[in-house]
């Protein structure tokens, strides 16, 4: 039986994760790990509150997945569904954890790594901790622009703001790039 959630519905779950990371005063960017039907992590970027940088939204919902999963076989594919495009780092997560799909809605031009499979080419190409998720973007885009626009208006802490000022200036419309 097919799964029912779209890419569209789980960056929709994403949104609204990252909205409670707007209310806790956090960058706009919120995930959702899903194994079927079954959310396994959620969890919103979390640099402000824990003073840290290695706290990215996806590595944190991948993180409480691979608790939840340990070892155990999966039998249908792990997705990751994210607000914005993941940066090398949590890319590579995704491939330890086997991740076998990729949705996000906006793009991060200055960090961003979906474009790394097409260049990536493992020496062992059937390696599990080797194979690169496919990784596809523009889900409800409008709607996490919305997001950065928004948080860019209210932030307090410079750099933050800095950087989601930056994203709220990416045009509305990916044609006009």
């Amino acid at each position: 039986m097919p799964d029912a959630r779209t890419a569209d519905d789980l960056v929709a779950l994403a949104l609204e994760v990252s909205e409670e990371g707007m209310r806790a005063g956090e960058l706009p960017v919120g995930a959702v790990v899903v194994l079927g039907e079954e959310v396994l992590g959620r969890a919103y970027t979390q640099e402000r509150t824990q003073g840290r940088r290695l706290v990215h939204a996806d590595l944190l919902a991948m993180e409480q997945a691979d608790r939840h999963l340990g070892w155990k076989p999966r039998g249908r594919p792990l997705v990751l569904a994210i607000t914005l495009e993941p940066c090398l780092m949590c890319l590579g997560a995704a491939m330890a954890l086997g991740v076998s799909e990729v949705y996000y809605g906006l793009e991060a031009p200055d960090d961003g790594a979906g474009g790394v499979a097409a260049v990536w080419q493992p020496a062992r190409q059937g390696m599990s901790f080797s194979r690169l998720p496919a990784v596809t973007g523009g889900y409800r885009r409008r709607e996490c622009l919305d997001q950065f626009r928004r948080y860019a208006a209210t932030a307090t802490n410079a750099s933050l703001r800095q950087y989601a000022e930056s994203m709220a200036a990416l045009p509305d419309d990916l044609t006009k790039v």
